[in-house]
């Protein structure tokens, strides 16, 4: 991890609380270049900010004007490296150098953290800003508008809960969205009245009880803390409200030829039995019940579009896939909308 101390001297990050900083640097990375090496293009709109830590950077334009040379015990170092995009310059190692880097998005959303704990800390009940951090650091609420990221932090009630305590038990009907605070907890399904297997641990940061809301059927699965623990619950209607929107994107029928020629993929998330009578063509079969342990197998550079029969079990495996940083819309209908794609038998 990056020193703390020797972040706090750039200025983007001068205004962070000293939780801040150690949190932020637990999101750095460091790259190291040898003289002469690029480090970005001009023209490029890649995600990332850089922060000159040794060495020198030239940055050079392509009008024939003089390179600027950036040295990292310099003023302008404290700045970071040609920040607007399209890139204005491009990056040229001028000696052997190290730089911090960092997803500018994230960046700012853990800067909002930081910035709003103060108050917002108070909202949910206990001075621990490293759960703010949790939250705005998640791939699952990159997409929240931050309005609603901060009308949600407000809407979670505590919950203080013991190991062996049952948080939701298969075939009861949702009323809640959990996420873990602290503590740990094991995911059991039952098949066919069979004795319950284990399909999935949980962690701090982890949510679940989403599929029941979605779609409107029974738990799919109990839910079982290992430690003692600390969870945040949302009701439904607040679910509804603030997270359904942003974390289900969905999709038309007739947009789905051109998201598929253009590289998108689909999941059907039909049990094996129903994909196998009318499958789409080149789709994937990850059956909603076994989606936890199979994101995991799921590339994640391209577009997907989820499918089912009725729309409901689509709309909750986009929203389980886009929690884990995937890029993933429902298909608004069902799978017999699809005319343009053949099935595959």
């Amino acid at each position: 991890m990056l020193d703390a101390k020797r972040l706090q001297s750039f200025s983007l990050l001068k205004s962070l609380s000293d939780h801040g900083l150690t949190q932020v640097a637990k999101r750095f990375i460091t790259r190291s270049l040898g003289s002469g090496e690029v480090l970005f293009n001009r023209g490029d709109s890649d995600p990332n900010i850089y922060f000159l830590l040794d060495g020198t950077i030239s940055l050079r334009s392509d009008d024939n004007s003089p390179a600027i040379l950036i040295r990292a015990d310099s003023d302008a170092a404290q700045m970071p490296l040609s920040r607007l995009k399209p890139r204005r310059y491009t990056a040229v190692a001028g000696s052997a150098a190290k730089v911090a880097v960092i997803d500018e998005d994230l960046l700012d959303r853990l800067l909002a953290a930081d910035h709003t704990a103060a108050y917002e800390v108070t909202v949910i009940e206990g001075d621990d800003p490293e759960w703010m951090f949790h939250i705005f650091s998640n791939p699952a609420f990159k997409k929240v508008p931050e309005d609603n990221l901060m009308a949600l932090l407000s809407q979670l009630q505590t919950q203080d809960i013991k190991a062996g305590q049952t948080v939701i038990r298969q075939g009861d009907h949702g009323d809640y969205y959990y996420l873990i605070r602290r503590g740990r907890a094991q995911v059991l399904r039952s098949f066919r009245g069979e004795t319950p297997a284990q399909v999935a641990e949980l962690g701090p940061g982890d949510g679940f009880g989403e599929e029941a809301l979605l779609s409107n059927d029974p738990r799919n699965a109990s839910v079982i803390m290992t430690e003692d623990g600390v969870l945040m619950r949302l009701s439904i209607t607040d679910f509804n409200s603030l997270l359904r929107a942003s974390l289900v994107p969905r999709v038309s029928p007739i947009e789905v030829p051109d998201m598929v020629r253009a590289g998108a993929g689909t999941i059907d998330v039909r049990t094996s039995g129903e994909y196998d009578e009318d499958g789409l063509s080149g789709s994937l079969n990850l059956p909603l019940c076994n989606l936890r342990p199979l994101a995991a197998t799921l590339p994640n550079d391209r577009q997907y579009i989820t499918v089912c029969q009725t729309g409901r079990r689509s709309s909750a495996a986009a929203f389980l896939l886009n929690q884990r940083g995937f890029d993933v819309y429902a298909l608004r209908g069902n799978l017999a909308s699809l005319s343009a794609l053949k099935p595959n038998r």
